[in-house]
This record gives structure tokens, sequence and C-alpha cells, in this order.
């Protein structure tokens, strides 16, 4: 599944971008260091939007290409920002033929996001996992730590309604 980068716009703080440049200035000798320094910025954004790629490229001294390359590679690198309520919907075959396919269709429509995309108001974000490790509870889904299991298309609704409050 392809990364999808943020639609939404970019919220950086002073702070956080003057973190981001100690960060880089300690790093930046060493390219090597690339993966270490994003790692660290998503730390402090959360995410890796454009902005956040660019500064980490100008300040490394390689072409952005190569700061985006390695972020859509890497599973652990995100391009949209995580809301508050992160649902998380497994895909992996045991949920996938139990339909969790139609539930992350109908969390879709709820929400009205795709996959690794975030609500404008920064409340919900959602993605498609692969194997959560809870297959005899197929289909599964998780908001933030809270797991929930033996799902149908039916039980979304309720579920979110918890989160909207």
């Amino acid at each position: 599944m392809q990364k999808k980068i943020s639609t939404l716009p970019f919220r950086g703080t002073a702070e956080q971008e003057q973190q981001l440049r100690e960060i880089i200035e300690q790093n930046k000798q060493d390219p090597s260091r690339l993966m270490g320094v994003m790692q660290q910025a998503q730390d402090i954004y959360g995410y890796l939007p454009m902005e956040v790629q660019q500064i980490i490229a100008d300040g490394m001294g390689v072409p952005l290409e190569k700061v985006y390359g390695v972020a859509t590679f890497y599973a652990q690198f995100a391009l949209s920002p995580k809301g508050a309520y992160n649902v998380s919907v497994c895909l992996g075959t045991a949920c996938y033929v139990k339909g969790s396919g139609d539930v992350f269709n109908r969390i879709s429509e709820i929400l009205g996001i795709g996959a690794d995309e975030c609500t404008e108001d920064g409340r919900f974000s959602l993605t498609a996992c692969r194997c959560i490790g809870a297959c005899g509870l197929a289909p599964v889904m998780t908001i933030n730590d809270e797991v929930y299991g033996r799902l149908s298309v039916d039980d979304v609704d309720d579920i979110l309604a918890k989160y909207k409050d």
C-alpha cells in the first residue's frame, strides 16, 4: 500500500523547528545519520510532512528525493499526522476473510477519510494494518490501545460514537 501525503495544512511551531535544526546540526557531517535524523524529526512532529523533509534535506545536504525515498520505503515513517484517536483495522488474512474490509470501508465512510489520512479536526486517523496477532478475535480493529474484536459493520457506528464526544 502506497503512503499518502497529508493534505492537511502543516502546523509546526518555531520551537519544533529549532529542535529539529539542532539535531541536524549535530548530525549533518555524517550522511549515514539521515535515517536517525528522520526518526528524531518524526518524534518531534509525529509525522514527516514535506516541509520537515525539506528542512532535513537542506540541513543534511542531501536531495529531497532521498529523504522522501527513505520516508516512503520504511513503514516506521508516516507522511500524515495521527489523530488523537488512531483507528487501525487489521486487513490480514484471518480478519479480511471475516469482513474487515467492509469494517474498514464503513469507518472510512463515517469519518470521511481514507487509509493513512487524518480528519481535519485532528480527532481521528485511519490506518490499515497487517496481522496484529489477534486472529482468534477476527475481524479486529484498535483505537489507540483499545482492541475491538469479532466485529461486524453494524458495530462500527456505536464504537466510533464513544470517541466523538
